[in-house]
């Protein structure tokens, strides 16, 4: 499904009205609040590029950054499973990533900074046979790509909020997120975390069944999943620019809820992912639709105090929101892009 006029307006024509509708109000973006600031510090913004396509409105917002002032954009290809590192080390400027591994990064004292939340819903727990619910994974083998990624962080919060040892309950089985499909249906593992593509390829071929949802399940339905964050000097550096860049973002975000299809087709067309029904379905499934509705730091301390309950991070919830976060940005933006 590759045309661009099956859906009506051109893809052009629609990035076109996007942009026009950030500055207009039809996104909620006061005319001339874009005008009133000064312009970015730099030109240049570089922002995170991995397998995961959850992450669709930083890749959909390169069609809305030029709109920002920005010039020279560039997607850094990192690694889908650890692209913590790139953004301590300024690789990265601003993107998006799952929040827990954010946190061990700040508590590690990795010069990071929170921004604000994206999404809710990427991860889905899939199992075979008998397992039905979190608890039914004591003694059992859960496949994750590495300890410490982003799957494994997920579901050792959700294992210690139900009461498992996330260090003494579960055999951990490693793998290379590729082979997910093919470990599930062999029954290499009994359960594995998954994330836009591979959880719509294994709802698709039918392997599994959905014991999580974390777009519909509580607790997790309730907390923001991914976050944008920045490097801390770069925020200090650029403070118009981190603003910028991240209003793009949240603009992109109003377009991955509103226009699935062409979301979708964006990120195919930019070369992000390969399979447009993938990345259809990833767009339904995921709640983009709640990051005006949802506090950023309410996430932040719900999965700092549950990563310091099974001792993966040290620092108290609110030492990390001190140090790890800056919120100053979010706030004017829900204000300015009102729904």
């Amino acid at each position: 499904m590759n045309s661009q006029e099956s859906h009506g307006l051109s893809r052009r024509e629609f990035l076109t009205k996007a942009t026009l509708a950030g500055t207009a109000g039809i996104f909620g973006l006061k005319s001339n609040s874009i005008a009133a600031e000064p312009p970015a510090e730099t030109t240049r913004i570089r922002l995170s590029q991995v397998t995961g396509i959850c992450i669709a409105p930083q890749y959909v917002a390169k069609e809305l950054l030029p709109s920002e002032g920005f010039r020279d954009i560039q997607y850094v290809k990192v690694s889908g499973i650890n692209p913590y590192p790139a953004f301590a080390s300024g690789e990265v400027d601003v993107s998006m990533a799952f929040i827990a591994p954010f946190l061990t990064q700040v508590d590690a004292g990795l010069p990071i900074k929170l921004l604000g939340g994206v999404h809710v819903g990427c991860f889905e727990l899939f199992g075979i046979g008998e397992i039905r619910a979190i608890r039914d994974l004591k003694g059992k083998s859960v496949g994750v790509p590495a300890m410490g990624s982003a799957h494994h962080l997920f579901l050792a919060s959700m294992l210690a909020y139900v009461g498992l040892d996330p260090r003494k309950d579960i055999n951990w089985v490693t793998h290379d997120v590729a082979d997910s499909a093919r470990l599930l249906a062999d029954q290499k593992v009994d359960a594995l975390m998954a994330f836009p593509p591979v959880s719509q390829e294994l709802q698709e071929k039918n392997i599994g069944h959905v014991i999580v949802n974390s777009a519909i399940d509580r607790p997790w339905s309730q907390y923001f999943c991914c976050m944008v964050a920045t490097n801390r000097e770069f925020a200090r550096k650029h403070p118009i620019a981190t603003k910028r860049a991240l209003r793009a973002i949240l603009k992109a975000t109003d377009i991955c809820a509103l226009e699935p299809h062409r979301a979708a087709q964006i990120i195919v067309d930019g070369g992000f992912t390969k399979d447009y029904r993938y990345a259809f379905r990833a767009m339904k499934d995921v709640s983009y639709a709640r990051w005006r509705e949802y506090d950023a730091e309410d996430s932040v301390r719900f999965y700092a105090l549950n990563l310091h309950d099974i001792g993966m991070i040290k620092t108290s919830p609110n030492k990390i929101i001190a140090q790890g976060t800056d919120w100053r940005f979010i706030r004017e933006l829900k204000k300015e892009l009102k729904a």
